[in-house]
C-alpha cells in the first residue's frame, strides 16, 4: 500500500512541486494551504498519513503553532514531522528542535534531499506502526518482569528483542522505538563500525544494505555481540545496551544541536532522548548507555 503524506504550504506552487515529486516517487499526498486547513485534516485522518512536510511561515496557524498541536496529541505525536522554511538560522531550526520537529529541510532542497528525508520519514513511522501493533498483543505478564538480558548480531534478533523488552513498560510502542534506535546504533556504529559519513555516503550510492550485509558476514565485525539487559527498580525500568565497538564521541549527541534536525539520518539518540526515555546517560567510551523511563 503506497505510503500517504499530508503537504501544508501556503504557497500553490511550493505544493504543486513536492506533490509532482512525491507522486513520482510512489508516495500518494494531500495538500494544505494553510495551517487550520492541515489541522482540520489532521483530526479526522491522521492515522492515515506517515509524515508530514510542514511549512513554517504560515499566516493564522503558523507551522511552529501546528506542530505543536500534533505533538500535544497522543495519537499523533509520533508522527513524523518535516518543517521546511527559507529560513536556515540555527535559531530557526533549534526553534523546531525542541517542538519536537524530526526533520527540517531548508528552501530551495533538491529533489534526492527531499525523498531521503521522507523515506527516513516514513520508515521511522512504519517501524513505529509495527511496535505499535506488537504492544497490543496479549504480553501483559511482561510488565511483571524484574530483570532479563539478552545477546544478538543482527537487526531482525534486534526487532524481537525490543518488543518483548518495551511489554515491561507501561507504554511500549513508545519506548520500543527509542529502544530500538539505540540497539541500532550499537549494531551499525558500534560492533560494525561504520560511521556517520560513511552511511551518508553509502545510502547516496545505495549501496547501505549491501555494505551493511557484508560486514555482518565479516568473520571478526559480525561475530560481535549487543548485550540488552533491563532492571526494575522501583517503578523505574533501566534498560543497558552495550556494543563490542570502539566507542564513539557521545557527548554532542546528549545536547540539542539544529544541524541533527538538517540530514537524511544521524536522529536516533534524539528519538531516544525526546522521545522515549525520561534520561539517557552514555558511559565509558560510547559503547554503554543506560536508558530510564520512570514509573
Amino acid at each position: 500500500m503506497k505510503k500517504r503524506l499530508l503537504l501544508v504550504d501556503d504557497e500553490p506552487f511550493n505544493l504543486e512541486l513536492m506533490t509532482d515529486l512525491l507522486e513520482d516517487a510512489g508516495y500518494d499526498t494531500q495538500q494544505a494551504l494553510n495551517g487550520e486547513d492541515a489541522w482540520q485534516i489532521l483530526q479526522r485522518e491522521g492515522e492515515q498519513f506517515s509524515a508530514i512536510l510542514l511549512d513554517k511561515m504560515m499566516p493564522g496557524i503558523s507551522g511552529v503553532d501546528l506542530l505543536k498541536r500534533i505533538k500535544a496529541t497522543e495519537r499523533l505525536a509520533f508522527l513524523p514531522v518535516i518543517m521546511q522554511t527559507a529560513v536556515g538560522a540555527a535559531a530557526s531550526v533549534q526553534e523546531s528542535l525542541a517542538g519536537g520537529a524530526f526533520y527540517y529541510l531548508t528552501k530551495p532542497f533538491s529533489r534526492d534531499m527531499l525523498l531521503a528525508v521522507v523515506a527516513a520519514a516514513t520508515e521511522h513511522w512504519d517501524r513505529h506502526q509495527y511496535f505499535v501493533e506488537l504492544a497490543n498483543q496479549q504480553l501483559d505478564a511482561l510488565q511483571h518482569l524484574e530483570q532479563a538480558s539478552f545477546s544478538f548480531r543482527q537487526l531482525h534478533e534486534a526487532r524481537c528483542v525490543t518488543a518483548l523488552l518495551a511489554r515491561t513498560s507501561s507504554s511500549p510502542e513508545k519506548t520500543a522505538t527509542g529502544l530500538f534506535e539505540l540497539i541500532v546504533n550499537a549494531i551499525e556504529h558500534g560492533n560494525l563500525e561504520l560511521d556517520y559519513q560513511e552511511k551518508t555516503q553509502l545510502q547516496r550510492e545505495d549501496r547501505w544494505q549491501e555494505t551493511l550485509q557484508q560486514r555482518l558476514a565479516d568473520p571478526v565485525l559480525g561475530a560481535r555481540e549487543v548485550r540488552v539487559s533491563m532492571q526494575r527498580h522501583g517503578g523505574d525500568l533501566h534498560f543497558t545496551i552495550s556494543d563490542q565497538g570502539n566507542g564513539f564521541d557521545w557527548a554532542r549527541y546528549l545536547v540539542d544541536d539544529p544541524t541533527q534536525l538538517i540530514s537524511s539520518h544521524g536522529r536516533g539518540i534524539l528519538i531516544a532522548r525526546k522521545l522515549s526515555f525520561d534520561q539517557l546517560h552514555y558511559q565509558g567510551n560510547g559503547n554503554q548507555v543506560l536508558a530510564i523511563v520512570h514509573g
